[in-house]
């Protein structure tokens, strides 16, 4: 059965709703979809699919657990991540939740698109589909520009284990991907545990935590990877992030140089943002038509009607408002 997955928790509900109908715009309630919890602030999820009997909140304990354990594991062999991490305030492990999408090669689809809940999907998946008929990784993103947000580029040891050739061209982003069932078995996540024993486990780049775990499994035990964004004719590739503002919107579907997008990922924008505009507070961000469709595309009367001057996502703060955060009387 092929499905598409994404990770959430309440944090993110205003997101994930413009994805889960971005979805159904594209396929109805025909596309099956399972949500993995970040953690377990998951009540207003819950609630939600009680109108979506084709969206399910996975809870297979044994599979959490089981993967909750493993990257701690691969992180107890790191030479400098748990310091680093506590140095800035984290915990002894930064941000575990994100790894609970790795649940996708345990159940419930035998192949799946997963897409972070902070995307909006513009196209149907066959084309990522008919690629894992050929490839067991297929991605569509441009990630391998900046290796630095994937692997520690400080590392000897990097260039030991992946040709510049392989470092150029098989770097993606964990935000979008289609994948397989069972595609990493007990055996070989021993083998990568080991080798991240044996002094490996520098390469990693911390500060993304489940993307460099990823990155690693896939190149390191050889996975069979295609990337559209490479291999597609020069003149059908599009772009898929927030960050490229000559996108064409037409009918909120968005077009780049007349090839439309597979999906929009609004990285780098905070959780917090999305759920300060739908509270009504008039913040311009790129595309915000395009998530506020999506996200009250049934619901069109609840939609924030704006009656002020919005401001820019990325306006300076106020001298006021830069007191107030220094002394911890506010957070935004």
């Amino acid at each position: 059965m092929d499905g598409i997955c994404t990770l959430a928790n309440d944090r993110v509900y205003d997101q994930l709703i413009a994805l889960l109908n971005s979805i159904e715009a594209i396929y109805g309630q025909t596309m099956p979809v399972c949500i993995y919890p970040y953690d377990d602030n998951t009540e207003k999820i819950a609630a939600e699919l009680a109108h979506r009997p084709h969206v399910i909140l996975y809870d297979n304990q044994n599979s959490i657990q089981k993967w909750d354990k493993l990257v701690k594991e691969i992180w107890d062999t790191h030479p400098t991540a748990q310091t680093h991490w506590q140095k800035i305030g984290s915990s002894k492990y930064h941000r575990v939740g994100t790894h609970r999408r790795y649940c996708a090669f345990d159940a419930p689809f035998d192949r799946f698109v997963y897409m972070d809940a902070d995307t909006v999907l513009m196209s149907p998946l066959d084309h990522i589909f008919t690629q894992l008929n050929h490839n067991d990784w297929v991605v569509y993103d441009f990630q391998f520009k900046d290796i630095s947000h994937v692997y520690s580029v400080s590392s000897t040891k990097l260039k030991e284990l992946f040709t510049p050739e392989r470092l150029q061209t098989e770097i993606f982003c964990s935000g979008f991907y289609g994948s397989k069932k069972d595609i990493f078995p007990e055996q070989k996540r021993e083998m990568i545990l080991e080798w991240l024993r044996q002094g490996e486990a520098e390469v990693l780049y911390d500060m993304a935590p489940d993307q460099t775990i990823l990155n690693y499994l896939v190149m390191r035990l050889g996975i069979s990877n295609y990337n559209l964004a490479i291999n597609l004719p020069a003149h059908k590739v599009t772009g898929c992030a927030v960050t490229s503002l000559h996108f064409e919107n037409q009918d909120y579907i968005l077009y780049d140089k007349g090839n439309r997008l597979t999906y929009l990922h609004y990285i780098g924008l905070s959780s917090k943002l999305f759920s300060r505009v739908c509270a009504g507070e008039n913040i311009d961000f790129p595309y915000r038509d395009i998530f506020l469709h999506y996200r009250y595309l049934y619901t069109p009367e609840q939609k924030p009607k704006f009656t002020t001057k919005p401001k820019a996502y990325d306006a300076p703060l106020s001298l006021g408002t830069r007191i107030l955060r220094k002394l911890g009387l506010v957070k935004n």
